[in-house]
């Protein structure tokens, strides 16, 4: 990779922090909980995680703006090409990419683990089915987890390697209820998170989950995948403490739970309508969270 170094001087200073408030008020609008998480944080770390935080918006909602897969793949290998120094000139002339790679060069972030975030973010342009639970576990790995850890090395990178076991399990199950928020945003796009084996054992598959008839059956598709995220969140628990200066990195999932009580109250409900938490709710779960490094 092309190595990117902070600017230096008064004006270099003053362009970074410009990026960063971008970074910032994009995250405002496309992801308001980590939006929040950042202002729970340190000041001095805010403007590198919303650079991060709005990264990984930027490439989560790639679907939302494209109608075919091709022109999402060509977004994401754009990114590629970015971190990669293969597109420095098109970057500087991107306030989210400068703030990006700045972030990424004051913090030492190791770029295979982004470039790997946008390879799984692949998956979500096409509408296969999500096939077995080792699938969604990678997928969140590579995702969720993969932000909490980078998160965490901008934050407090001595404390990060001590939680990144929190890291893995906290993602996926942060990953399983946001996916569980999206159920009828993915029902109307044919798409299917919940992997084909906890369907299967459940007596459905793909199609009958789509089709939304069998409601009993997709009401313990639901309870059984919020399950799956609690359990990831016992071990997360389990897993030890979170370094104190690390808690900010967590807050998302604070949510997590509260959204898979909502999910299996909702049984086949689900899948019509939204089970998103009000914001002061969800940002009360994270100040507390930042409190007792408790989710």
């Amino acid at each position: 990779m092309q190595q990117h170094h902070p600017t230096d001087g008064r004006d270099g200073k003053a362009a970074v922090e410009a990026n960063y408030a971008h970074c910032l008020s994009v995250l405002r609008d496309t992801d308001r909980d980590r939006y929040l998480a950042c202002l729970l944080a340190p000041e001095s770390r805010r403007g590198p995680l919303a650079a991060l935080y709005a990264f990984n918006a930027e490439i989560a909602r790639v679907r939302d703006v494209v109608h075919e897969p091709l022109p999402g793949e060509i977004r994401l290998q754009w990114w590629r090409d970015t971190l990669e120094g293969r597109g420095e000139g098109d970057a500087n002339a991107n306030p989210l990419a400068a703030g990006l790679l700045h972030c990424i060069s004051e913090h030492r972030l190791p770029v295979s683990v982004l470039t790997d975030m946008i390879e799984a973010r692949i998956f979500d342009l096409y509408d296969d089915p999500m096939p077995d639970r080792g699938a969604l576990e990678g997928y969140a790995g590579e995702t969720a987890s993969a932000l909490i850890q980078l998160a965490s090395l901008i934050l407090d990178p001595a404390g990060a390697e001590r939680s990144a076991t929190i890291a893995g399990h906290a993602g996926v199950a942060q990953a399983i209820a946001g996916l569980l928020l999206l159920l009828p945003t993915h029902r109307r796009r044919g798409q299917v998170y919940i992997p084909g084996d906890l369907l299967a054992a459940t007596g459905l598959d793909a199609a009958g989950l789509l089709a939304g008839s069998d409601r009993a059956r997709i009401a313990r598709s639901v309870e059984a995948f919020a399950g799956l995220g609690r359990d990831h969140l016992r071990k997360a628990s389990l897993a030890g403490e979170i370094a104190p200066a690390n808690r900010a990195a967590f807050l998302p999932v604070a949510i997590a739970p509260h959204v898979f009580r909502l999910a299996e109250r909702a049984g086949a409900d689900a899948l019509e309508r939204t089970l998103l938490p009000a914001q002061w709710r969800r940002q009360w779960w994270m100040w507390r969270a930042l409190r007792t490094g408790r989710f």
